[in-house]
């Protein structure tokens, strides 16, 4: 049995601000709060709140490693689409990530965006600690 669930980091990065939305319904930045969700008994599931967060989390490296290595960008947009499965060793798992990332990104070529993302996915705390297939696609706009 597999469940499926997306959320997508929307960001315009020019004005620091950044929103979270999801099937359940859209987490703004200020109000973004596991606990309160859970707490109140509605709103996002698990599997979104895993999606947010890994969706956040990968905005967040590819906005660092886009200023490392000398770029600014103005928007970044990443869906982060989880499948978690219900193995019988451990119950309910992550089992793949598929990330599609979309940027505007002033004087940047589109290979040297692509291994800019790819660094970052490698680099992403929460890709670090799932042991999930991640899969990832980059595009500028």
């Amino acid at each position: 049995m597999k469940r499926k669930a997306s959320a997508v980091w929307h960001g315009n990065l020019a004005k620091g601000k950044g929103t979270i939305s999801t099937e359940s319904g859209v987490l703004e930045a200020a109000q973004y709060s596991f606990s309160t969700r859970f707490e109140n008994g509605r709103g996002t599931n698990p599997e979104e709140l895993i999606a947010a967060a890994h969706a956040g989390c990968f905005t967040m490296a590819l906005s660092l490693a886009l200023q490392q290595a000398g770029f600014t960008a103005d928007t970044l947009n990443t869906t982060a689409t989880l499948t978690m499965e219900n193995l019988p060793t451990t119950s309910w798992t992550v089992t793949a990530i598929h990330l599609e990332t979309t940027a505007k990104v002033p004087e940047i070529a589109a290979d040297k965006f692509a291994e800019v993302a790819a660094g970052a996915k490698a680099g992403c705390p929460i890709s670090r600690l799932l042991k999930a297939e991640i899969t990832l696609d980059a595009k500028l706009v």
